[in-house]
């Protein structure tokens, strides 16, 4: 049986743990920096340095988001593994990995690009700050650069972030305490967005929205597969369609 307790415990140390991380980053940043970005999920996961008189590399940072992210995300599926947490209850059942899943995942991913692009051009517009400065930042300037973007630090970034905030706080706490998905829905959705805090007000309000969708999503499809597809590519579509058109 389940240790839900315990592991209820060990989640809210991890997911302190994370909001504490990204405070301080967003504290650390400019004041350019810190306004407003898109997409959410991956530039405030930039672990805080030092402060230097020159900015950190595209590489150095996306190599700070594969390792921060790794650790967090080796953390969380070790406890998944000692509390015995059973992977029906992080939407990982047989008929939850499927086609359909996966066609569900780029209907709802294309959809919420949309929306966060609607996002990012009003935060541009009524002065909410310079919403492109991070991803610039992150975006590569070379094939191999684009390869882990694309293939190695986005996944990897959708795929912790869905596990823990969909996977975990939805799934994983309705099946082993009963309450409603939908509650836990906008809980962790009020998480999801204090968790980008370096993205400013708008992008606040913005990222606990794209969350509440995705938890809608999962919640809807019971499919971890869904969300982690469309979470993939609200960012991916943001570098692709903004950077490589730049």
């Amino acid at each position: 049986m389940p240790a839900w307790t315990a592991f209820a415990g060990f989640v809210g140390v991890v997911l302190a743990g994370l909001l504490l991380l990204s405070r301080l980053s967003a504290d650390a940043l400019t004041p350019t920096e810190s306004t407003a970005d898109y997409p959410p999920t991956l530039s405030d996961r930039v672990v805080d340095s030092p402060p230097s008189d020159r900015a950190p590399s595209t590489a150095a940072l996306l190599a700070n988001v594969v390792v921060s992210q790794g650790l967090f995300a080796t953390v969380l599926v070790t406890g998944l593994w000692v509390a015995g947490v059973p992977a029906a209850a992080l939407g990982l059942s047989a008929d939850a990995v499927d086609p359909v899943a996966l066609g569900a995942g780029v209907g709802v991913g294309v959809a919420l690009h949309t929306l966060n692009t609607l996002g990012s051009r009003l935060g541009d517009r009524f002065g909410f700050g310079d919403t492109a400065a991070l991803r610039e930042a992150l975006a590569p300037e070379s094939a191999a650069g684009w390869a882990v973007l694309l293939f190695v630090a986005l996944p990897l970034v959708a795929g912790f972030e869905e596990l823990l905030f969909r996977g975990i706080l939805v799934g994983a706490f309705a099946t082993g305490f009963g309450v409603s998905p939908w509650l836990l829905a906008a809980c962790s959705s009020v998480a999801f967005a204090l968790g980008h805090g370096a993205q400013g007000r708008v992008g606040i309000v913005v990222t606990g929205l794209l969350g509440f969708v995705l938890a809608a999503a999962f919640v809807v499809t019971d499919s971890l597969l869904t969300v982690v597809v469309a979470h993939y590519l609200v960012n991916a579509l943001e570098f692709v369609v903004n950077e490589r058109s730049a």
